[in-house]
């Protein structure tokens, strides 16, 4: 029987080769201008030529005051499309697929000379500074930069657009009652914290046609805070305006140690799954090929994001298909007649990568 795992599979028209996905992580690499460099095409492109099947760019910014810190990628300028063509260049040119995740950190900006801002003016933790709560006029502009940042992710080439709404950052902000306070139409109920992630989603989707997803915090580890079933109510006006998949993370809205252990945010993604009828990603402490085979084909998620582990074997995938005892492809130039298959291939370009990195 073959595995579930390393099947294809096939979102909106976007075929992936398997179900194996590279969860986003940030890599703090990119220039002060948030450029990505020849660190990003490496690193992703070596996951995509390991095999998987999905590879997503950690979050990029919507804007100057997104960073989650240093060294994050941008997606907010026009100057950093042509870097971004370069990692999607690469992945392309193995068989990968690749999504950017497009996001905003709101009250955790790590870089200290910008302003914060946020849904209402509430620290995150003991020693956090406290952001500026934002005006109508304010979530409007943020609105309208997720947008903008679409329409570059269209002109770089991405396979796949994230919207990033979970770990405390900006839109898990508005969904959270822990960090929303507002009085007006983007605080109080499920309807109105959700308001702006629906404008957000609304404003994606009327330029992208292409596989959309949202990375979430199911459940804030906080009394009074989001839980699983609070996505369920989220998760199905998510569904109606087109999203295709919810990659079911948690945590980040408080400053509280989040109880981990092997495959612990699976059955948010399961209960996702379940009650709204949208594909699922599974990710957090999935190590094994087994593990990730069980999740899929006992209809648990559609998908499996590997963080850690990727980051530790960029061939994970193809441990995973040893895991499993099941043969997978392997990059042709790594075979016996791979040199002879690269002479019918078109030449490589001869300038160095590091010709081509926006200053």
């Amino acid at each position: 029987m073959s595995a579930t795992l390393l099947e294809p599979y096939t979102i909106r028209g976007v075929a992936f080769r398997n179900r194996i996905a590279m969860s986003p992580m940030c890599m703090h690499s990119a220039t002060a201008e948030g450029v990505a460099t020849d660190f990003h095409v490496m690193h992703y492109g070596s996951r995509a030529l390991g095999g998987a099947g999905l590879v997503m760019t950690e979050t990029a910014a919507v804007a100057p005051n997104g960073p989650i810190g240093p060294g994050d990628l941008g997606i907010w300028d026009d100057a950093h499309i042509p870097n971004l063509r370069r990692i999607i260049d690469a992945v392309h040119s193995v068989g990968g697929r690749i999504g950017v995740q497009i996001g905003h950190a709101g009250r955790q900006l790590g870089l200290p000379e910008l302003t914060a801002v946020a849904p209402s003016a509430i620290a995150w933790g003991p020693g956090s500074r406290v952001p500026e709560e934002l005006t109508q006029e304010g979530i409007t502009e943020i609105v309208e930069a997720f947008g903008s940042a679409t329409v570059r992710a269209i002109k770089a080439g991405f396979d796949v657009i994230e919207v990033h709404a979970a770990h405390g950052f900006l839109l898990n902000e508005f969904l959270s009652p822990i960090s929303n306070k507002r009085n007006d139409e983007y605080g109080g109920d499920h309807a109105r914290r959700y308001r702006i992630v629906r404008e957000v989603l609304d404003a994606v989707r009327a330029i992208w046609d292409g596989p959309l997803f949202v990375r979430i915090s199911s459940t804030d580890y906080v009394e009074g805070g989001n839980t699983p079933e609070d996505f369920v109510v989220f998760g199905r006006w998510m569904k109606e305006q087109g999203v295709d998949l919810i990659d079911a993370s948690s945590g980040g809205t408080a400053p509280v140690k989040v109880p981990s252990f092997p495959g612990y945010q699976v059955p948010a993604a399961e209960l996702i799954r379940r009650e709204v009828g949208v594909l699922t990603g599974a990710v957090g402490g999935i190590e094994t090929g087994q593990q990730a085979e069980d999740i899929l084909r006992n209809g648990r998620a559609d998908l499996v994001f590997i963080g850690r582990e990727m980051l530790k074997d960029p061939f994970w995938a193809r441990t995973a298909a040893d895991d499993l005892r099941q043969p997978i492809q392997p990059p042709a130039q790594y075979t016996r007649y791979g040199s002879a298959w690269q002479r019918t291939q078109p030449p490589l370009p001869a300038a160095p990568l590091s010709d081509t990195v926006a200053a």
